[in-house]
C-alpha cells in the first residue's frame, strides 16, 4: 500500500486519494453472495392461470338499482312501497349481502331535514352496502316538463 504524497515530494501535506481496492473486495463478496443465493430464490411451484381471450366477453349480471325515497317526515319507500324501520334494515341487509350487490339511489324530498338524509346513509353503511347514490331533480333549461325552449 502506497500513498501519494502530492507533487514533487517536498510538500508535507498528502494527497487526497480515495482507496477503491476495499469497496472492490466488498462489492465481489457481494457478487458472489447473490449470484449463490438467486437460483434459490426461484420457486417450483406450479400454479394454473387462467387463459386471456379477448374474443369472449364476460358474463354481466344486470341487478337493478333500489329506488329509496325519503320525504320530509321521515317516511321511507323502498322502490315506491312504504316500510317502517325494522323491514327497511333487514332489506338493506339483505340487498348488501348479495352478490353482486346493487346500488342504492336515494331520492328526497326539498323539504327533508339532512339529519334523515344522514340516518340513511348511516344505517346503509353499516349494513354494508357499498354503492349509494342520490337522484336528484335537473334544474337547468329543457329539464323536466315544460323546461327550456
Amino acid at each position: 500500500m502506497s500513498m501519494s504524497l502530492g507533487g514533487g515530494g517536498s510538500s508535507d501535506v498528502p494527497g487526497a486519494e480515495i482507496n477503491v481496492t476495499p469497496l472492490a473486495d466488498v462489492m465481489l463478496v457481494l457478487l458472489i453472495i447473490f449470484m449463490i443465493t438467486a437460483p434459490l430464490m426461484s420457486h417450483k411451484i406450479k400454479v394454473n392461470l387462467p387463459d386471456a381471450n379477448p374474443h369472449t366477453k364476460p358474463v354481466a349480471v344486470d341487478v337493478p338499482p333500489i329506488d329509496l325515497a325519503l320525504e320530509a317526515d321521515g317516511t321511507i319507500y323502498w322502490n315506491d312501497s312504504e316500510v317502517d324501520d325494522a323491514i327497511f334494515r333487514a332489506r338493506l341487509g339483505v340487498a348488501a349481502g348479495s352478490n353482486p350487490q346493487p346500488a342504492l339511489n336515494i331520492r328526497a324530498d326539498k323539504t327533508t331535514p339532512y339529519r334523515i338524509i344522514w340516518k340513511v346513509m348511516q344505517e346503509a353503511k353499516s349494513a354494508g352496502m357499498v354503492h349509494v347514490g342520490f337522484i336528484t331533480h335537473g334544474s337547468g333549461k329543457g329539464s323536466g316538463p315544460g323546461g327550456g325552449g
